[in-house]
């Protein structure tokens, strides 16, 4: 079956996890449905928007399964072209290359880190590992706070120690706290330990992958085997950068995107550090008049407001806050309008 011509809008796909959180996502959601959110949407702190990935060693959860009940993965597998565009494929073959998430942190998340290419591909078969970033999009509490890179350089042997005593103070006071709110985005390269503070909702970008190593696992996963994927936390730890990241390096992962007097919004926003671009592209569309979008796979999140996207057919998809969708590159170029704000999160470019 070949893919659709036209956007497809998608229902929350909230897999369970083992940390609390998601009222922000049922309340993102059901604004676009009265106020009336479904169960699924009132629990599970993460949405797999447009997946093609599956939790860790599991057959079918997190995937996305489509309105004419395909999963996205086999749909997208069965036509790659249609799908994701010739110079995508001759890249990255039938892998969309990308997973977008609605993460809502109803607790602090555990330090944890993530493999990279290199590592995934000699440890878990693995063409991609779990580089990923971070688009604020709500916060809640008095100081909402994220948690990225080590405040001093550390040897292997000092955070096995903590790794194996589970000092979850220390390992915690050892990475740089930034203050973020909405507008703020962080990338987090592959190996760069972190954590995502309570009250904190991102939409987050990632690699195609659940590959996360999670130093802090007792009181989130209650079994070490969970923490290390079953490669045991010595091989594990040589996936972690355990270098310094002073004020000056970690301001090259974070970018301040709001809207102020001196920061006009333009119709459409960069939103991601520069680092990011190998792995995956996010913009923030607000049409000030029609905006026309090249044809691309993409994932879109309407943030707010109510606008439309016709296709050059003159085919129009409404549109409004809390709705996601998936593009398939099929689907053309198209024109978006409307008083909405669309986050636009995409693979890596395939040619530059």
């Amino acid at each position: 079956m070949s893919a659709p011509s036209a956007p497809i809008r998608l229902p929350a796909n909230q897999p369970a996890q083992f940390y609390r959180g998601g009222a922000a996502i049922a309340a993102l959601r059901s604004a676009s449905s009265g106020g009336a959110a479904s169960r699924a949407a009132e629990f599970g702190p993460e949405d797999w928007v447009a997946s093609t990935t599956t939790l860790f060693g599991r057959d079918t959860e997190g995937l996305t399964r489509l309105p004419d009940g395909r999963w996205l993965r086999d749909a997208v597998e069965a036509d790659p072209l249609g799908w994701l565009g010739r110079d995508h494929v001759e890249v990255f073959g039938s892998s969309t290359a990308l997973l977008v998430k609605l993460l809502d942190a109803g607790q602090r998340l555990p330090v944890h880190f993530h493999p990279d290419d290199e590592f995934a591909r000699r440890h878990f078969d693995s063409h991609f590992g779990k580089t990923e970033a971070w688009i604020v999009v709500g916060t809640q509490g008095s100081s909402p706070t994220v948690y990225a890179g080590f405040r001093e350089a550390l040897d292997a042997r000092t955070i096995s120690d903590w790794v194996a005593d589970q000092d979850a103070p220390t390992m915690l006071n050892a990475l740089n706290a930034v203050p973020v709110e909405p507008g703020d985005t962080v990338h987090i390269p592959a190996g760069l330990p972190h954590a995502i503070g309570e009250g904190v909702f991102v939409v987050e970008l990632q690699q195609p992958t659940d590959f996360s190593l999670t130093l802090e696992w007792r009181d989130f996963l209650g079994d070490e085997a969970k923490g290390h994927l079953g490669l045991g936390f010595d091989t594990a730890l040589k996936a972690l950068d355990t270098s310094v990241w002073d004020e000056e390096r970690l301001a090259s992962l974070i970018r301040h995107t709001a809207i102020s007097e001196t920061a006009p919004e333009s119709a459409t926003v960069d939103l991601l550090a520069p680092g990011s671009r190998p792995f995956f592209r996010a913009d923030r569309l607000r049409p000030r008049t029609p905006l026309a979008l090249d044809p691309s796979f993409a994932v879109l999140v309407v943030s707010e407001g109510r606008g439309r996207l016709k296709n050059t057919r003159g085919d129009v998809h409404e549109l409004s806050t809390g709705d996601t969708w998936v593009v398939p590159h099929a689907a053309g170029e198209l024109e978006l309008d409307g008083d909405v704000a669309v986050i636009r999160c995409r693979p890596p470019a395939a040619r530059g």
